[in-house]
């Protein structure tokens, strides 16, 4: 059996734009490169027919985090909470949760203010522009 590596993380948008300027201004990420594809084999691939995409793929800190616009666009399946069947979230490293909280802009809308679990460590989630969950945590 081949050895799997990670290569990227991955959320689908509905305005790539928008996606982009939130995780590069609001989270700090370095935009690596932004492409469009699309064709049979593209659409056979992603089980999409006659789909397109655009794709942003940014660096966090090391791990790849590809943003992804499809034409046709799906139907929303954003958890309501983390808890629910199938709920996704990403979850990104900092120093200080507390001061990542309160260097947010007001509009990044928060579950609860940063908290420190049994286990010691400080977690905060957020929503991105798209509600899809994001957990900021100091393990």
């Amino acid at each position: 059996m081949t050895d799997l590596t990670a290569h990227h993380v991955g959320t689908t948008v509905s305005d790539l734009e928008q996606a982009v300027e939130f995780y590069r201004d609001v989270l700090g990420f370095d935009v690596l490169t932004e492409f469009e594809s699309s064709g049979e084999s593209f659409a056979t691939g992603v089980g999409v027919p006659n789909a397109t995409g655009k794709f942003a793929h940014l660096d966090a800190q090391g791990v790849r985090v590809e943003l992804i616009e499809y034409d046709p666009a799906g139907e929303p399946c954003t958890a309501e909470s983390v808890n629910q069947r199938g709920a996704k979230h990403l979850g990104f490293e900092v120093d200080d949760v507390g001061a990542f909280y309160e260097s947010l802009p007001d509009d990044v809308e928060t579950l609860s203010e940063p908290q420190t679990t049994p286990t010691g460590a400080r977690i905060l989630f957020i929503r991105d522009p798209e509600d899809n969950l994001i957990e900021i945590i100091t393990p």
